[in-house]
């Protein structure tokens, strides 16, 4: 008497955003580096023809990961205060990274990241800053100066953490503790606020030591340097 194979179980329903998020579940359990479609197809019992029949390619893929973790990040605008429109866009952008740190390296990397961009921010961003006082050209850049300040500080305090990372951080808190007076001075006199606190010297990303002190800053010079430039400032 043979015993009949018992049946697979069917494929869960998939819909577009099912696949994307199936994929951001994957990226913040995995990381990115080792994404692939195979490997998310695995995850959820299903051909890798399957994901391809939604969404064509990886790229594409991880395009659609970036608009779902930014999804709604952009404050809306009053029409008066430039300022606070900014101050709030940093934070939302930053608070939307913190949640999902692993898609870090993806924003503003690639063009094709660009696919998932609002174009609200776009809208949003030139409207303050034409009321800063800008124009033409140096409207572009104030833009330009937005979107650059958005991923360089936060891309950079939540960049990933190697896997398998105990022996890399052992030795960064070696090399860390090595420094000295005599090669390093202005260094070595403020290594007990910047360790693991600053930038190069780090062995954990914000998600474990966030820089906050330092991200309230980095919106202030933002500002101040956009006031000292606007005509209307």
């Amino acid at each position: 008497m043979t015993t009949k194979p018992k049946p697979r179980a069917a494929p869960p329903e998939l819909s577009r955003e099912a696949v994307v998020a199936a994929a951001l579940a994957w990226v913040d359990a995995h990381g990115l580096e080792p994404f692939s479609v195979r490997a998310l197809a695995k995850s959820i019992g299903v051909f890798p023809a399957a994901i391809y029949w939604y969404v064509p390619s990886r790229e594409l893929l991880l395009a659609e990961v970036v608009a779902e973790v930014l999804r709604g990040f952009v404050p809306e605008w009053d029409g008066v205060d430039w300022r606070a429109y900014v101050t709030a866009l940093l934070h939302n952008f930053r608070a939307a990274v913190r949640r999902h740190p692993n898609v870090a390296p993806l924003i503003g990397t690639q063009l094709v990241s660009n696919t998932s961009i609002d174009f609200a921010l776009a809208e949003r961003n030139l409207a303050a800053m034409a009321v800063a006082g800008f124009s033409g050209e140096a409207l572009v850049g104030a833009h330009n100066t937005l979107m650059a300040a958005l991923a360089g500080f936060t891309t950079q305090e939540f960049a990933p953490v190697p896997q398998n990372a105990q022996a890399w951080q052992q030795a960064m808190r070696r090399r860390v503790a090595a420094i000295t007076a005599a090669d390093y001075p202005a260094l070595a006199a403020n290594l007990p606020s910047m360790t693991n606190r600053a930038f190069v010297l780090r062995w954990e990303n914000g998600v474990a030591a966030p820089l906050d002190d330092s991200f309230a800053m980095f919106i202030r010079v933002v500002i101040a340097g956009l006031e000292a430039l606007a005509p209307g400032g």
